[in-house]
This record gives C-alpha cells, structure tokens and sequence, in this order.
C-alpha cells in the first residue's frame, strides 16, 4: 500500500490553472490531478492563506473518493487564497467563475465547498457565464451524452441537489425545507458508523459520541446518529462546546441543530473552546466523528480519545489528523494501527455520491431512493475492506489500497 501511495502523491497533477484576480489581491488555483476516464471533478473553497499544496493534495483526496462514490474521473479542486467575509467576496467569485470556465464547459465539473455555497453562490455565478450546470464538464468529458439526454440528466441534477427534503425520517424539520446538499454528507458519517457495527460487530445504539465541528457536516452527523441511538456527549466547535456524560437526547439534538447560527453551535450551556478543548478527549467515548477543518485532530487528542476507550472514528473532515502528508500521515497511520478508522473518502463521500447518482441516466428523486443510494455505496465499500482484511485495525490502510489499485 505505501509503494501505491508514494507512487500516487509523486505523480504531477495533469493540469494547475493558477489566477490572480484584477480588482483585488484574490489568487486562485485549479489542481486537475488527471482526467481519468475524460473528466475531473472538485469543489471549490475559499479561506484566507490557502495555497496551490493545499488545493493539489485535496484534489488527488478527491481522485480516491471517486474510486467509492463515483463516476471513475479524476480528481480535482478549486481554492482562493481570500477572506470569505471580505464584502468583495462576491465579485471575487464571479470573475473567478468567469475564469475557469471553459475548463467548467469541457472536462472539468465543480460544487460548493469550504465557505462556498453549492446553491447561492457555484450555481448562479457559473450560470452567468454559459455553463449549463457546474457539472457540466463531467458530462462532457466523462459520460459523453446526446444533446437531449445532456439536457435530461443536467434538470436531474440540479432537481435533486437542491430537492427539499420531504421525509421527516431525513429531515430536522421539514417545514424549514432542508436540502439534500444540507444533509447528505453527515449522514455519510453516521450511516459509515452504523454499517461498520454491522459488518465487524457490535450496534449504534447506546454508543457514547463525540462530534467535533457543528456546521452542515458535524450537525447533520450528530441528528443522524443520536436518531441511531447513539448518545452524543460532548460537542466541540470554533467557539466553544458543551458537554453531557450521560449523552443529550434525540431532541436535544434535534433542537441544537435547529438552532445553530449558519454554521455555529448555539447552547445555553456552552463552555469555552479553552475549556472544552481541556475536557473533551478524556471524556470517554467509543465513536469520534472529526467534521471540522482539515488537519486540527493532533496525536494527543487521538491517544487521550483511545485510553478513554475509543473504538471508531467516521472522518466528517478531509483529512482530519494533523499531518503534513497528503494522505497517511504519522498520526492517521498510528491511529489506524489502533482503533477502527474509517476514511474520509468513504465516510464522507456523500455528496460526490449524490453528484454520480443524478448523473445517471434515469433515477428515482425521492428522499428514500437518494438516501439509501448513498447508505449502500458506504456499505459495499466497507464491505470490500473488510472481505480483504477482517480486523478491526488498519481499516484506512485496506481501504486506500483496494482505491489505489484502481489509480495507479
């Protein structure tokens, strides 16, 4: 597996577009790790101090997830190096829309992503300039559709990812019209916990949990498994957390997610992020669901979680550890070595499996259909690991070789 993976980080990525925006100090790359198959595919994010590394090592991240959710396409990511709460955010995006374009019209196919919105920002500003759907490079370059078929399967896709969430089975509240695209990914992550108790033993139910980061992820994640039966008792997020040893309820839950602010958590209780950050890691639980930033999990946290009888990590986060490699660091290997550790491209392959799902030809819309869609392609990835190695430990290792002989 390390052969597979030295061999696949080495490789230069086919394609970097680097941007440096006219009417502000905005800079912006597109790392195309290969077109495989005849297309790529990446979001885009924006964060002050990005650079081109960042965005190449979450664009081959994006290359071993498509290997799971598919279509087989190569990897791809878009990242501007500005602050998402500058007022000029805006205009920034346009013209860098304006710019990938023809890269967004022939093979290379985008969505929303860190501090970028799929459907208030990715969906409009790229209509703007003549791109059909933000996918509609994969559609050329990969699937190669007729005209009239092109056009059926793009009003699928935008349908399906915007799709007001019907079944309150799926939703917190469905009066609130919750989306597919706002739900989908944290349901990855619980869904990845459930189905790893079913395929290496044991259940959900009565689990304790901690989840760290509440915006779309890390909540979705926390409604879905408190729903399982799992009991969350303590949550961490950029400004503070709470924290319950016997585990909040379901509607605890339930009501913290609809009261989160944007992407914030909001509690009577909260405590500092000082504080939290001391508490949390000795806390005791048996799942860990990272769904913040990249890279903030370190090797003390991970060993005060496993002495305090950690049995899974469901990864929320692209590369949760913090390590400098692009893939298996020191942390994420020793950590694999230890407990189960289920990778992000499994566990939160979520919406690139909605992306590959409305790309097909003809397909069911419904809340139950997508769901289950994505709850099955986390399963039989599972699976697979486990019909090749049945132990609890170096679930990731498994996992990124069955990828990387598909890649490399």
């Amino acid at each position: 597996m390390k052969e597979l993976l030295k061999k696949f980080e080495d490789k230069t990525p086919e394609i970097v577009f680097n941007w440096k925006d006219s009417e502000t100090e905005a800079e912006g790359w597109t790392v195309i790790n290969s077109l495989r198959g005849g297309a790529s595919g990446g979001g885009t994010r924006m964060r002050k101090g990005l650079d081109m590394n960042e965005v190449l090592s979450l664009a081959k991240t994006m290359e071993v997830k498509f290997s799971v959710s598919g279509p087989a396409i190569g990897g791809a990511k878009s990242g501007i190096n500005f602050d998402p709460n500058d007022p000029r955010k805006k205009g920034v995006l346009q013209r860098w829309y304006k710019a990938v374009s023809p890269l967004l019209k022939s093979y290379y196919g985008t969505g929303g992503d860190l501090n970028v919105d799929e459907i208030h920002e990715v969906i409009p500003f790229t209509e703007e300039c003549g791109v059909w759907h933000p996918q509609e490079g994969v559609f050329n370059g990969h699937f190669k559709p007729t005209e009239a078929d092109k056009i059926n399967r793009i009003g699928q896709l935008r349908q399906g990812v915007i799709k007001v969430i019907e079944n309150p089975k799926f939703s917190p509240d469905v009066l609130r019209k919750y989306t597919v695209a706002d739900m989908i990914t944290g349901y990855g992550v619980a869904e990845a916990v459930r189905h790893y108790y079913h395929i290496y033993g044991g259940d959900v139910q009565g689990k304790k949990a901690i989840v760290q980061g509440f915006g779309n992820v890390g909540s979705a994640a926390a409604f879905y498994l408190a729903e399982m039966g799992a009991k969350i008792v303590g949550i961490i997020d950029r400004e503070g957390g709470i924290i319950n040893e016997e585990g909040y309820t379901f509607d605890e839950i339930k009501k913290l997610f609809l009261n989160k602010d944007g992407n914030k958590l909001v509690a009577q209780n909260m405590i500092s992020f000082e504080e939290i950050n001391q508490k949390i890691w000795t806390l005791g639980a048996d799942i860990f669901a990272p769904c913040a930033a990249s890279r903030l999990v370190t090797k003390d946290q991970i060993d005060n979680l496993i002495s305090h009888g950690l049995e899974v990590i469901s990864c929320g986060a692209n590369v949760p550890f913090a390590d400098k490699e692009i893939f298996f660091g020191s942390i994420m290997e020793e950590t694999d070595s230890k407990v189960s550790l289920i990778p992000d491209f499994i566990s939160n392959c979520g919406m690139a499996r909605v992306f590959a799902y409305f790309m097909e030809a003809k397909v069911q819309m419904t809340d139950e259909a997508i769901f289950y869609d994505i709850s099955e392609t986390i399963k039989k990835a599972l699976e697979k690991a486990h019909n090749l190695h049945a132990d609890k430990k170096n679930i990731s290792a498994t996992a990124f070789e069955i990828a990387l002989k598909q890649l490399v």
